[in-house]
């Protein structure tokens, strides 16, 4: 399958036009061998130094197929080992690629997309993206998720030229990377209703065709979970197809609001360690668990409104007490006030939240309700309580109270601050 993204760079109903950096985008079994013609014979033969980032699994799992391109790259293969996309990895990358690289190649999954494109974007060269898994939906997005001193920070970066997804790699990667990209997907949900609800309590800026791409992306991968979790290789290329859709839909608004809001800030609370020792689990099995939470506070919100037991108040901030207990002792209180100054909350005024609550409801209404959304997860073995990844139930309220604040981003979760439920 070829993807052709000049069919989303055009003319848009929300009055922006919307950029797509990407040139190429290939999904299909042999993509690889397309990239070795293209870097032979192609549009990539003048770059006559590139790097390729790897890790020791992805190397691995490709070393036979891509023989023909390691041969004519440097190849850099990183300790998978608790690698993270953070300033050691980015030293490590810099201390050792050639002077003289000109494209970079990143063979491998979020992380490695990650460091490859902060990379790339620092030494102004392009990367090529030939994801090993269905793992996430970063592979096409302008922004790196790092960790920076401890905090995760989204970072302006760079998208690749080109992405050559091979169903011969990506289709035979272990089922917990496939059930993750799932886990990605399903957090969709979330996000686009948060982007609903702040478009409707302070006008943010919105898209409705961006949001129809990522609804798109969703139904995708919903109408075939089983075969894609059994390695069918159509439905896995569904799959990856509706991932690059998602990254797609990011990089045309220029950042991550599509496709990521609650319950990500969710993952990345639990990232920084703040309230949690180090989690054992992926980015997406963190955001499947993540997404029930939010989901489930947001049922909650949306049984108050429509039974007249939620109020809106004026903004107080209550939590300044946590944030010095927790983010306090790691360090890192002064990286978060920053990170949220000045308050978004004190730009709503209680009477218009309190006037936008019945449409708010709506919106929650609308998404799948919990058992629906278990039982999804659950068919595709996609993680879905706290212990799944290590934590237990004493980390769910401090999760959901302190996650708004590591990224400035309006969402529901964040709103809730202003709201006064009555009657629990």
């Amino acid at each position: 399958m070829r993807v052709d993204a000049d069919d989303f760079a055009r003319p848009c109903s929300c009055g922006r036009e919307h950029h797509i950096a990407v040139k190429e985008i290939l999904i299909e079994a042999g993509a690889v061998e397309k990239l070795e013609e293209e870097m032979s014979d192609g549009m990539l033969r003048e770059y006559i130094s590139p790097l390729v980032i790897c890790d020791t699994n992805t190397y691995a799992a490709t070393e036979d197929l891509m023989e023909d391109i390691y041969d004519r790259c440097q190849v850099l293969v990183l300790d998978a080992e608790d690698l993270q996309a953070d300033k050691q990895a980015i030293r490590i990358v810099e201390n050792n690629m050639e002077e003289d690289i000109d494209l970079i190649l990143a063979v491998g999954a979020g992380t490695i997309h990650d460091i490859s494109r902060f990379v790339a974007n620092r030494y102004k060269i392009p990367f090529i993206s030939v994801p090993t898994a269905a793992s996430g939906d970063g592979f096409v997005t302008t922004v790196a998720a790092m960790t920076w001193d401890g905090v995760k920070k989204t970072v302006p970066s760079v998208a690749p030229m080109c992405v050559y997804a091979d169903t011969d790699i990506f289709a035979r990667a272990p089922k917990r990377l496939t059930a993750a990209g799932i886990s990605d997907l399903v957090s969709k949900y979330i996000c686009l209703a948060d982007w609903k609800i702040a478009n409707l309590v302070t006008g943010e800026y919105f898209c409705s065709e961006v949001v129809k791409l990522e609804e798109k992306a969703l139904k995708t991968v919903r109408s075939s979970l089983r075969d894609i979790t059994e390695g069918e290789e159509d439905e896995c290329e569904q799959l990856m197809y509706a991932l690059i859709l998602s990254g797609l839909a990011m990089q045309m608004i220029g950042n991550s609001r599509p496709a990521s809001c609650a319950e990500h800030h969710l993952t990345h609370l639990w990232d920084m360690e703040v309230i949690n020792d180090h989690l054992d689990a992926l980015h997406g099995e963190k955001v499947s668990v993540a997404t029930m939470l939010v989901l489930e506070e947001y049922k909650r919100i949306a049984a108050a409104i429509t039974q007249g037991r939620c109020h809106a108040k004026t903004y107080v901030n209550e939590d300044e007490k946590l944030l010095e207990e927790t983010f306090g002792k790691k360090g890192l209180l002064e990286e978060i006030r920053k990170e949220n100054e000045p308050e978004i909350l004190r730009e709503i005024q209680p009477a218009h939240l309190e006037a936008c609550l019945p449409q708010i409801a709506e919106i929650i209404d609308e998404l799948p309700d919990e058992q629906e959304l278990f039982h999804m997860l659950e068919k595709v073995d996609c993680a879905r309580t706290v212990y799944d990844i290590g934590l237990d139930e004493a980390a769910i309220l401090p999760s959901l109270r302190l996650a708004p604040y590591t990224r400035k981003r309006l969402s529901l979760l964040r709103i809730s601050k202003m709201l006064e439920i009555r009657g629990e």
